[in-house]
C-alpha cells in the first residue's frame, strides 16, 4: 500500500476549503479510483469546517463509478500548492532548448496555511442610500453610465437541486450623477430609483462604465476595474488575503453569502491590455490561495450591489481605496516582493563566530565561487591561457606561477570548432609535459554556431551543470554572447549579472576573458584596459590583465646567441665531457662562434648537422614568441607583483631568469624619461602625427567604414584633434563623420 500512503501525504498539501465543489468531488473520485476508502476522503474533508457535513462523503462515494479521474489529479493539485517530486526534471537528458522554469514561489506573497483571518461585520447604522451613494462616487464619474440589475429569473441547479436566482440584463440608461441625485431624493426607498428587488435574490451592479447602449464588453467605455471573487473559503480568510496582497482595491463588498467582491483597479487602456492584466491578477491571486471564478474576467461582469439585503443578510461595503493606490505601484511591488534578497544581518551575531571564507581556487588570486576576468589584446594567447588554467585545476598544478586547487572544470568553447578545441587541449598537455592523469575532470561544451545571448545561455548552462560539481566554469570568449552596448554601464551590469547567477546556482567560480580597448595600454591601470564600460573591470573579484612587452632587436639576438651556445655546450658535454671540462672556458660558453669551433672539433658530421637543426628551431621559436606582463586587481587578496612571461605557442612560460623585468610596455616609460626626452622639431612632430594618422586609418579599416570616432578612440585623442590632423595631412576626406583616402593628389579634399 505504498501508493496509498503517498497519495494521503500529497493531500497534506491540498486544503479542501480552497477547492470548489467539482474539485472536491474530483479528489473523492481519484481516491476511489486508486483504491482508497470513503473514510480517507471523509477525514481529509473535515479540514473544511464551514462546508463539511458528516456522512456526505459516504453518500457521494457510491456514485463514483468509471469517472476516469485518477491519482494524477491529486498529484497536480499538490504540485500547484508547493509539493515537489523527489526526482527532479534535471535527471533526464536535456535538450538545447531546455530552460529553467520559474519556481512555484513566483509572486507568492503570503503563506495561505498560516494566514490569520480578518473578521468582517455588518454596519451598525444600516443606511442603504449611503452605501449605494458611496459605491457610485468611488467607482464612477458623474457623467458615466452605470449598469445594474434588480429583476431575476429562477433555475434549478443540476448539482445541488437548489433554486437559483439569475439576473436579467437589467438597465444601463442613467449616469452615476443622475442615480446619486435620485437617491438623495428617494427618502430611503432605493427601489424607487433602481426598481424593487427580491429579498431572497439581492441585486447586482456593473463596476465598469457603459456607453448607454448595452451591457456587452463592446459597451464598456473604460476598462478601469476587474472583479476578484473567491467563494470557497472562510470569509475572514478571504478578507485577510485580499488585504495582505495589497491589491489596489477601489471597493470591497460583502456579497451577502459566501464571498467578498473586490473591485480592483486595473486601469487598462483597451480590452487587450485589460485581458492581460486580469490574467496576471488572477494568477497572483491563485498562487496566494484565492481560487478565482474565471467567469468574472469580463469587464462588463456584474458584481453584488451594496445597500441591498439578500436572503436576510446585508450586501454592504467593507472598505474602499485600500492596498496600493494604483495598478502600476501594485505591479511593481508584486514583481519585487519575491526578489530572493537576503535580510540584513547584525554584525554582533557573527563577531565571535565569523563564517569561513571560501577556499582558494587559484592560490593568492581567486576563491572558489568567485569571478575572474582575463583581459588582453589579440595574439596574447588568452584562450591558450584559459585552457592551461583548465588543465592546472584538473591536475592540481600551477598556473602562471599560482597553485590551483584540484576539481572538475567546464570549459565553454564559443569560438573554435569542436575538433580544433579538442586538439588544443591535447597540444597544451603535451607542451606542458603533463600526463593526462585526470582528464575526466575536464568537460568541454562546444557551442560554436549555437550561441545565444548570455541571459539565455546562463539558465541552460546552469541546468546542464547542476549535478556535475564543477569547481570552475570557464567561458571563452564573452564577445560571442555579449548583447547590448558594451560602453553602457546599465546594459553591461545586466550582462555581468549572469555570471553571478551561474556562480550562485552552481557554487563554482566563473572565469571569462575580454579584449582590450584600442590604442596603447602601457600607461593605463590594469582595470582600465578592458574594452567598454568600467563595469567589466570592476565587476569580477579578480582581474588578470596581459600587456605586451616590446622586445628590441638586440635583446632578441642576445637570446638567440644564448640558446645556440647552450645547445652547442650540451651536445659537446654529451659527446665528450672531458674535452668540455678541459678546453671550453666560461668566455667560450658566451660566444656562439667559439662554441661552433669546439663543436666542429668534437662532433661528427651527422651529430653536428642535428645540433645545428636544433639551433635553427630554437632561433625560430625565439623569433616567434612574444613577451607579456601579467598585472592584476584583486578583491580578496593583496595585490601581487607583476609576472613576466613568454608566450611560446601554445603555452605561457614564466620568465624565471628575469630577462623581461626591465622592459616597459609601450607608453609606460618612467616619469624622468617622459619629462626629459629630447625635444622634437616641428617637422619631426608633424611627420610623427602624419604617420600616426595613417597607421590609425589602416588599423580601423578592419571595420570597413572608418569614422572620426574610431580614429579618435584608436589614437587616444579628441575628434577635434583628428580633424586638425586630417586637414594638416591633406590626404584624407571627411563626410558626415566618415573618413576616407583621397584617390590622388589632385583630388579635392571633402569637408563636412
Amino acid at each position: 500500500m505504498e501508493n496509498k500512503m503517498d497519495l494521503l501525504s500529497l493531500l497534506e498539501y491540498v486544503d479542501p476549503s480552497y477547492l470548489d465543489y467539482q474539485e472536491w468531488l474530483n479528489v473523492g473520485m481519484a481516491l476511489k479510483q486508486e483504491g482508497y476508502t470513503a473514510s480517507d476522503w471523509e477525514d481529509w474533508s473535515r479540514r473544511d469546517g464551514q462546508r463539511y457535513h458528516p456522512g456526505e462523503c459516504f453518500k457521494k462515494w457510491t456514485t463514483f463509478e468509471g469517472s476516469g479521474i485518477t491519482g494524477a489529479t491529486i498529484t497536480q493539485m499538490a504540485k500547484d500548492n508547493g509539493w515537489e517530486p523527489r526526482i527532479q526534471r534535471d535527471d533526464r537528458e536535456l535538450d538545447w532548448n531546455d530552460e529553467i522554469a520559474a519556481g512555484n514561489d513566483d509572486y507568492v506573497v503570503i503563506d495561505k496555511n498560516w494566514i490569520e483571518g480578518m473578521e468582517i461585520s455588518e454596519p451598525t447604522n444600516w443606511n442603504p442610500v449611503a452605501e449605494l451613494t458611496r459605491y457610485l462616487e468611488t467607482l464612477f464619474d458623474s457623467t458615466e453610465n452605470v449598469g445594474y440589475v434588480t429583476e431575476t429569473y429562477t433555475i434549478v441547479d443540476d448539482k445541488t437541486g437548489e433554486i437559483v436566482h439569475k439576473p436579467t440584463k437589467g438597465a444601463w440608461d442613467r449616469t452615476a450623477g443622475q442615480l446619486i441625485e435620485q437617491l438623495n431624493q428617494c427618502n430611503g426607498d432605493i427601489g424607487a430609483v433602481f426598481g424593487d428587488y427580491k429579498p431572497e435574490a439581492g441585486a447586482w451592479i456593473r463596476f465598469n462604465p457603459l456607453d448607454g447602449k448595452g451591457i456587452k464588453n463592446d459597451n464598456v467605455t473604460e476598462f478601469r476595474y476587474a472583479l476578484v471573487e473567491s467563494d470557497n473559503m472562510d470569509l475572514e480568510k478571504q478578507n485577510a488575503i485580499l488585504r495582505e496582497l495589497e491589491l489596489p482595491i477601489a471597493a470591497l463588498v460583502y456579497s451577502g453569502k459566501r464571498s467578498i467582491h473586490a473591485i480592483v483597479k486595473v486601469d487598462a487602456d483597451n480590452y487587450d491590455e485589460y485581458r492581460k492584466r486580469v490574467d496576471y491578477l488572477y494568477n497572483v491571486c491563485k498562487k496566494n490561495g484565492l481560487n478565482i471564478d474565471k467567469q468574472n474576467r469580463n469587464p462588463s461582469r456584474l458584481s453584488r450591489m451594496p445597500g441591498i439585503e439578500r436572503n436576510g443578510k446585508k450586501q454592504f461595503i467593507i472598505d474602499t481605496n485600500i492596498g496600493k493606490p494604483n495598478w502600476e505601484e501594485w505591479h511593481e511591488w508584486i514583481e519585487g516582493v519575491n526578489d530572493d534578497l537576503p535580510d540584513p544581518e547584525s554584525l554582533t551575531d557573527y563577531w565571535d563566530h565569523m563564517p569561513e571564507l571560501a577556499p582558494p581556487l587559484i592560490e593568492g588570486v581567486l576563491r572558489q565561487g568567485h569571478k575572474l576576468l582575463m583581459a588582453g589584446p589579440s595574439k596574447a594567447g588568452k584562450s591558450f591561457a584559459l585552457i592551461g588554467l583548465s588543465i592546472a585545476i584538473a591536475e592540481a598544478k600551477k598556473w602562471l606561477g599560482w597553485q590551483c586547487t584540484q576539481g572538475k572544470v567546464l570549459y565553454v568553447n564559443l569560438e573554435l570548432d569542436r575538433a580544433s578545441a579538442l586538439h588544443r587541449f591535447k597540444d597544451v598537455y603535451s607542451a606542458l609535459g603533463l600526463q593526462p592523469n585526470n582528464i575526466d575532470n575536464i568537460d568541454i561544451w562546444n557551442l560554436r554556431g549555437k550561441t545565444v545571448p548570455m541571459d539565455k545561455l546562463a539558465p541552460k548552462l546552469i541546468r546542464r551543470a547542476q549535478k556535475k560539481n564543477y569547481i570552475a566554469v570557464i567561458i571563452d570568449p564573452i564577445y560571442k554572447v555579449l548583447t547590448g552596448d558594451e560602453n553602457s554601464a546599465d546594459q553591461m551590469a545586466h550582462f555581468t549579472n549572469q555570471f553571478d547567477k551561474i556562480a550562485t546556482e552552481l557554487g563554482s567560480s566563473v572565469i571569462y576573458c575580454h579584449h582590450h580597448s584600442k590604442g596603447t595600454q602601457g600607461g593605463k591601470k590594469s582595470m582600465d584596459r578592458a574594452s567598454g564600460s568600467g563595469v567589466f573591470a570592476r565587476d569580477p573579484d579578480a582581474l588578470i590583465d596581459l600587456v605586451e612587452l616590446e622586445l628590441t632587436e638586440d635583446l632578441i639576438k642576445q637570446q638567440e646567441g644564448n640558446a645556440a651556445a647552450t645547445i652547442y655546450a650540451n651536445a659537446i658535454k654529451q659527446a665528450n665531457f672531458n674535452y668540455f671540462d678541459e678546453h671550453v672556458g666560461l668566455d667560450d660558453q658566451q660566444s656562439v662562434s667559439q662554441m661552433n669551433t669546439h663543436a666542429k672539433n668534437i662532433l661528427d658530421a651527422n651529430t653536428l648537422a642535428h645540433v645545428e637543426s636544433e639551433i635553427n628551431k630554437a632561433v625560430d621559436s625565439i623569433r616567434n614568441r612574444s613577451a607579456w606582463r601579467v598585472e592584476g586587481t584583486l578583491r580578496e587578496y593583496a595585490k601581487f607583483p607583476p609576472v613576466n612571461m613568454w608566450f611560446e605557442y601554445p603555452i605561457h612560460k614564466i620568465d624565471d631568469i628575469g630577462i623581461l623585468k626591465d622592459i616597459d610596455p609601450e607608453g609606460d616609460s618612467p616619469p624622468w624619461k617622459k619629462n626629459f626626452t629630447k625635444k622634437k622639431s616641428p617637422e619631426d612632430r608633424k611627420q610623427e602625427q602624419k604617420e600616426s594618422l595613417e597607421m590609425a586609418y589602416e588599423s580601423c579599416t578592419i571595420d570597413e567604414v572608418v569614422t572620426l570616432d574610431a580614429l579618435a578612440d584608436f589614437m587616444g585623442v579628441t575628434e577635434k584633434t583628428v580633424r586638425n590632423r586630417i586637414k594638416s595631412h591633406g590626404g584624407f576626406w571627411i563626410n558626415n563623420g566618415e573618413v576616407g583616402r583621397i584617390p590622388d593628389k589632385k583630388g579635392k579634399e571633402k569637408v563636412e
